[in-house]
């Protein structure tokens, strides 16, 4: 039995196809974490979607910002955007059950056995591990609930940039949902700043990378997380696994096999 992280995914379904096969997966004995944003901009989005539905009792999924998205134009409440690739999906026959699915999953997901966290973007300095939890599952009560639309409806924004305590119904689940799911550079303080989506050394005046902060709570822990393209895969930090290898951009579909912290990889074609 290994367990099996995996980046971005984003639709590429010959290239998620052939990770499995290059680590020889068997969903009778093996595991799949994958890091979020499993559909859009890709060419096989549905394809992909019913792959991971058909291997859900193997899969620990984390949702990204391209999943929620999908959700909500699902629902009516954000448009398509010009380079999605959602079309497919929302005409299946089948969508009503991916989305339900799609909406069951977690923003945040540890095992304390195997000494790893998951998530799609990155948790804020602020958080402890305990923190984290507590905070996505306000996020997912509300999403596996039946008004996923007070959620939904509130999520997109840059405001407010940096948690507090007192934030309460549609703020406090935005920011939320911001450093889980869109969150590259922020503050020694946790203040976002989501503009950006270079490389970590083109960080803003004021703000780094989220896991380059040496005050973080969780620095003794290993975190998983996707989201960075740009990154191509080095985060260069102790106990930090970035997995988002650019596969929609023709970079590669990595996969990380966490009880020995071996990589694998295939290629993608842009």
């Amino acid at each position: 039995m290994a367990t099996y992280a995996i980046g971005d995914i984003q639709g590429c379904l010959e290239p998620l196809q052939c990770l499995l096969k290059k680590i020889n997966f068997n969903p009778a004995k093996d595991k799949l974490w994958l890091a979020g944003d499993v559909i859009n901009r890709g060419p096989d989005s549905l394809a992909t979607l019913r792959l991971l539905y058909k291997l859900r009792d193997s899969i620990t999924l984390v949702l990204g910002n391209h999943d929620l998205h999908f959700i909500a134009v699902y629902y009516g409440l954000r448009k398509a955007g010009k380079n999605d690739t959602l079309e497919p999906l929302l005409l299946a026959p089948d969508r009503a059950d991916l989305i339900y699915w799609l909406r069951q999953q977690k923003l945040v997901h540890h095992d304390a056995q195997l000494n790893f966290t998951m998530v799609h973007a990155g948790i804020p300095p602020q958080w402890s591990l305990d923190d984290a939890l507590a905070r996505a599952s306000e996020v997912e009560t509300v999403l596996q609930s039946n008004s996923p639309e007070l959620l939904l409806e509130n999520m997109y924004g840059n405001s407010p940039a940096r948690w507090s305590d007192e934030l309460q119904g549609a703020e406090r689940l935005r920011v939320i949902t911001n450093y889980f799911t869109r969150m590259r550079f922020c503050s020694a303080q946790g203040e976002l700043e989501l503009e950006t989506k270079e490389s970590a050394d083109a960080a803003p005046t004021g703000f780094a990378p989220w896991f380059s902060l040496s005050g973080r709570k969780m620095r003794n822990h290993k975190i998983i997380f996707g989201h960075w393209a740009a990154l191509e895969g080095q985060a260069n930090t102790k106990n930090i696994y970035a997995l988002d290898t650019g596969c929609v951009w023709g970079g590669e579909l990595t996969a990380l096999r966490l009880e020995d912290e071996v990589l694998f990889s295939c290629n993608c074609l842009a």
